[in-house]
């Protein structure tokens, strides 16, 4: 960052997205519609003139770079495959608490076979895993505790 220069990623990325939100923060409908029309979107009429910014700039960004396309890229590209899943893992994730994955009736222990299958046949079992995280401060954490 010497001398001005600029990492690659402020200069292609970060850039680019601050020059739009100041020119519609700033109303600047010149280079607006330069930016509109350079990316390829059509921004409705309804969105362009509305009182709030914010409406505007949400209009081109969802255009431009939809956070749905790229959670679920993200998704793909990066997770581990389910076929990957160790069975150690599904048992883990199939028992609550203290529970043991022996402890569990016959009809659940079933289903770390089809867990780790992932079929999308007719016939398989629907798994569906709901987890919920909470937001625990650092301190509170067993590792971070005095002893």
């Amino acid at each position: 960052q010497s001398k001005g220069k600029k990492p690659l990623f402020v200069q292609l990325v970060l850039d680019n997205i601050w020059s739009l939100y100041e020119a519609v923060m700033k109303r600047d409908k010149e280079k607006i519609e330069k930016i509109v029309t350079s990316l390829g979107l059509k921004i409705g009429a309804r969105e362009s003139r509305h009182a709030d910014p914010k409406v505007q700039l949400n209009a081109i960004c969802s255009q431009w770079l939809p956070i749905s396309d790229a959670v679920l890229s993200m998704v793909c590209n990066k997770l581990p495959s389910p076929l990957d899943i160790t069975a150690e893992r599904v048992e883990k994730l199939m028992c609550v608490g203290a529970r043991t994955f022996d402890s569990l009736p016959p009809e659940t222990q079933e289903l770390k076979s089809a867990f780790m299958k992932c079929s999308s046949e007719g016939t398989a079992p629907v798994i569906v895993f709901v987890s919920k995280m909470f937001p625990v401060d650092a301190k509170a954490l067993p590792h971070n505790k005095p002893r």
